[in-house]
């Protein structure tokens, strides 16, 4: 297993087989794709996760982390968002957030990210935004 930047392209099959199979392709694109930081993990030459970071300044967003179901509850998620943040605090962020879906909150917890807010509603999903103050992990 090895993780690495990949191109925004390279993830879309995988974001839409686990996040959104019934809507279509284009659905899984996001705004700022082209500029975002996107990782993969491999398994075998096989892509099997991906993470998509999004900058703005210190603050950094995680959107459209995604691991095919055959490789799920391996570890293989939590290791990636561990190198995800470990590049960030490198990067100089200050603040990395994502809105999670709330089935997923008790992972991210895992990263010491806290829920802010109430839950609310996506396309008929529920989430809760996460967040955590990279300068205090220092």
């Amino acid at each position: 297993m090895y993780i690495r930047n990949i191109n925004w392209g390279d993830a879309l099959p995988i974001r839409h087989e686990i996040l959104w199979p019934s809507k279509p392709l284009s659905f899984c694109k996001v705004e700022g794709d082209e500029t975002a930081m996107h990782y993969g993990v491999f398994v075998e030459e096989s892509l099997v996760s991906v993470a998509s970071v999004y900058r703005k300044g210190p603050i950094a967003r995680l959107r459209k982390f995604a691991t095919l179901v055959e490789f799920q509850g391996r570890g293989i998620g939590s290791r990636l968002i561990t190198h995800i943040i470990l590049e960030l605090e490198k990067s100089n962020a200050e603040t990395f957030w994502c809105d999670a879906r709330l089935s997923a909150a008790e992972f991210y917890e895992k990263f010491g990210m806290e829920r802010k807010g109430a839950e609310f509603s996506k396309s008929g999903v529920s989430y809760v935004k996460m967040e955590i103050n990279l300068l205090e992990i220092l």
